[in-house]
């Protein structure tokens, strides 16, 4: 039986060719999985906002919730696994406008796609595929022995990256 990983709202989590993470609920959230063939190991990561520099100084914060210090925080582990940084390349699905509204400000699914594609190219790593956008909630399943991520919506059904 394989095993399967829940990733929750600001969580993280690392697998080595085991079976499926998933994560349930991407609305503007997204879910930005990490995979390196060679070692099969992957991570999956559920961020709710871009920038942790939003945060009141002094408050305490759980770094995953954030595009700049989650996809950082995940790869730093997953290279301490085994993982070759060359190697890893990141599929993202989310970052939904869920909500109708004309201010930009607003529009938190737009920034965290942004916030997560400028994290990645920081940190030299190629979007291999992505699925984010639009106006629906997706749920990402990502088999870490074969790199394939599929997002699921009730509005397009099911799709593999």
């Amino acid at each position: 039986m394989t095993k399967a990983l829940n990733v929750g709202i600001s969580d993280w989590k690392i697998n080595k060719g085991e079976g499926n993470i998933v994560t349930y609920a991407l609305g503007s959230c997204v879910g930005i999985c990490l995979y390196d063939s060679a070692s099969k190991i992957g991570g999956l990561s559920h961020i709710m906002l871009p920038d942790s520099k939003s945060v009141i100084a002094g408050a305490a914060t759980n770094r995953m919730k954030f595009a700049d210090t989650a996809i950082p925080d995940m790869l730093t582990a997953m290279l301490k696994m085994g993982a070759v940084k060359t190697r890893i390349i990141a599929k993202i699905a989310g970052g939904s406008q869920m909500f109708a509204t004309s201010s930009e400000k607003f529009n938190i699914g737009d920034r965290n796609v942004a916030a997560v594609k400028v994290a990645l190219q920081s940190l030299g790593i190629r979007i291999a595929a992505q699925d984010t956008g639009s106006n629906y909630g997706r749920t990402v399943f990502f088999d870490t022995d074969t790199g394939a991520v599929k997002v699921k919506s009730t509005v397009k059904g099911e799709k593999t990256m």
